[in-house]
């Protein structure tokens, strides 16, 4: 194993420990080492949140581990920042992503929010009781590929029908891809409203994200 592999891969242990003050400090020294921003980030930091997804989906950790990785990953993604402009590296795509009107749960959004970002997606999140004014006028003003929609109760989920149905009296609807998912959605209810993807955890979201971005079929 050379240097440049190892610096990788502490950081990518770092970011699997949740370990944010010291995730900085090993970016910083590689890029002192001359590490290229894309593969510090490609090879260390998506690199580590991709473990920490696999392990998630299989059970082997739970949210609260997830949540400190994730900090650990926006901590690193801070100190790259600079070197990543400076370099011309841009994200792999953009996302919008909220809960419908009605709905205030805003865990499962985080989460979802969070492992999209780890494969190197920017993330314009929205809030909760998102308005379809509001789901609207992001869509049209934002390049964004995809649009999350969250829902957590079956009281709440008919807002993603009515955010659907809102973008096309706006002549917004193929202006974007559409995900749905939250406890009480299935795929069946997806294919229902015309949503274009189902995801039924974070994980898959964040993989369901990355292939309509890169206009790829789905997990």
């Amino acid at each position: 194993m050379n240097d440049t592999t190892k610096t990788l891969n502490d950081i990518s242990k770092l970011l699997q420990k949740g370990k944010a003050k010291e995730i900085i400090i090993a970016v910083e020294k590689a890029l002192r080492e001359g590490i290229a921003p894309t593969d510090i980030l490609e090879k260390g930091l998506i690199s580590g949140m991709n473990v920490i997804g696999r392990k998630f989906k299989r059970g082997y950790i739970y949210v609260t581990e997830v949540l400190v990785s994730s900090r650990a990953m926006n901590y690193a993604i801070s100190a790259l920042k600079p070197a990543l402009v400076l370099a011309g590296i841009k994200p792999v795509g953009k996302v919008i992503i909220c809960t419908v009107k009605g709905d205030l749960h805003d865990i499962g959004k985080n989460l979802v929010k969070m492992m999209i970002e780890g494969k190197g997606i920017e993330v314009a999140d929205l809030g909760v009781d998102c308005s379809n004014e509001k789901i609207i006028e992001t869509v049209n003003k934002s390049d964004a590929g995809v649009l999350c929609l969250s829902a957590l109760l079956t009281t709440t989920m008919i807002g993603q029908k009515e955010a659907i149905e809102a973008l096309k009296a706006a002549g917004l609807r193929n202006k974007v891809k559409i995900m749905v998912g939250g406890a009480p959605v299935t795929q069946n209810y997806a294919n229902e409203i015309g949503a274009d993807a189902y995801a039924k955890d974070a994980v898959t979201a964040a993989e369901v994200c990355l292939a309509l971005i890169l206009n790829k079929q789905t997990p």
